[in-house]
């Protein structure tokens, strides 16, 4: 195996809970309710498509201009006062595959603005040799591109490369990818047909980095 690819919210930083308190509040300020349940329905989804989600599930009700303007209040407030949380492990898996010659890429469907924000404020862009985003592919996960498009920039063939994800989305494209298929579970409990293309399944980081110190 020559690379590591990693998906990004719930995988390197614990952003898909601080989703779920943000959309609960925005969505009670919006007359929906607690919203918070649809980080689960839209996770690894670009923006666009998880707007046509809220869409489906709202109709009418659902005003996406309003709801971004108060998500992106939200999420300056609290990215002012605090960091973004990082995920167990992160630190000490990419200084330990940049060691070992692996090749490190990020392959999320997050915008480029968010993804780059959020690896610059962790101060860890500069583990990765290549940052692919939701806004650089024609169709995103659960379809195999990013992935794709992820391993042609390392210069390494599909088969060769691990691919880290928490989102059935995620695991799909991973796996479409003929990627080896690497579950570290966040919000999301993989199904038996997910568990099913799944190749290995850790905890953490940490116990994924144990895993190859030991092959």
């Amino acid at each position: 195996m020559k690379a590591v690819i990693f998906d990004m919210d719930g995988v390197l930083f614990d952003t898909e809970r601080l989703a779920v308190k943000c959309w609960d509040t925005i969505g009670e300020e919006l007359s929906l309710g607690k919203v918070g349940y649809m980080v689960l329905k839209t996770l690894g989804r670009t923006k666009e498509e998880s707007v046509k989600i809220f869409e489906r599930e709202f109709g009418h009700r659902f005003n996406n201009d309003e709801f971004q303007r108060l998500y992106k209040e939200y999420l300056d407030n609290y990215y002012s006062k605090n960091s973004v949380p990082l995920k167990e492990g992160v630190r000490e898996i990419l200084e330990y595959l940049k060691e070992n010659g692996y090749k490190i890429a990020v392959a999320s469907s997050s915008s480029r603005e968010s993804v780059l924000h959020h690896l610059r404020d962790a101060d860890i862009e500069k583990y990765f040799d290549k940052i692919i985003c939701g806004d650089m592919v024609y169709k995103s996960k659960p379809e195999p591109d990013i992935y794709i498009t992820a391993a042609t920039e390392l210069g390494v063939n599909c088969e060769n490369c691990y691919a880290v994800e928490d989102s059935e989305s995620g695991l799909l494209s991973a796996h479409r990818a003929n990627m080896e298929v690497v579950y570290i579970p966040d919000l999301y409990v993989a199904t038996p047909p997910i568990k099913k293309i799944v190749d290995l399944e850790f905890d953490t980081l940490t116990a994924f980095m144990n895993y190859l110190k030991e092959k």
